[in-house]
């Protein structure tokens, strides 16, 4: 199994060696081996253009783990429902992880990757994943009821712009990935699921 890890394709495109890769990017291969444990293979297939893997991960810390009204598993959860409505193999196996480890609830990971409306959410999550979907299926159907929807279950605007923000991000990663064929990385699968 090792071997077939080791040498299974990552993109359809080139993967550059890491050691040809500028510094900057060496150091976040590196901050990774440290915490998760390895290089996520997203890094690996953008690193072919190193300035547009660090706009990705620039975006991305700043949706994701920047300070918001949303908890981190809450955005986690949008991950994840985005990328099932896209079918991205590569976000839901990493985002699902993701969920799992954040939530300490493998079952709603599970539930909100499978059909999000048959998870045990609160009524202010489901509107926000309700919202989150619609962004992803018919963005352009969204409308001032949609937001005073969002505001009368007690999310601010900056809320409302970071589920909007989330949503949209994993709408573009999701479909680079798939035409990518990106493949995630084995460890995604047993993190946070016990012993």
């Amino acid at each position: 199994m090792a071997n077939q890890q080791s040498t299974a394709r990552i993109s359809r495109l080139a993967v550059p060696d890491e050691q040809t890769l500028p510094q900057d990017l060496r150091e976040l291969f590196e901050q990774s081996r440290a915490k998760p444990g390895f290089v996520p293979h997203v890094y690996q297939a953008y690193s072919l253009r190193p300035q547009q893997l660090r706009g990705f991960n620039a975006l991305y810390n700043a949706i994701m783990l920047d300070d918001s009204g949303l908890s981190k598993a809450e955005r986690e959860m949008i991950a994840v429902a985005v990328s099932a409505q896209n079918h991205c193999f590569y976000c839901l196996t990493s985002h699902g992880a993701a969920l799992r480890v954040r939530s300490k609830d493998v079952v709603l990971a599970d539930t909100v990757a499978a059909n999000y409306r048959a998870a045990a959410l609160s009524p202010r999550q489901r509107a926000m994943l309700d919202f989150a979907v619609k962004i992803t299926r018919a963005s352009d159907t969204c409308s001032e009821e949609d937001i005073i929807g969002l505001r009368e279950h007690g999310f601010s605007d900056e809320d409302i712009m970071d589920i909007i923000q989330t949503a949209a991000f994993f709408n573009y990663s999701n479909r680079v990935a798939s035409a990518l064929g990106l493949r995630p990385n084995r460890e995604f699968h047993s993190m946070a699921r016990g012993d």
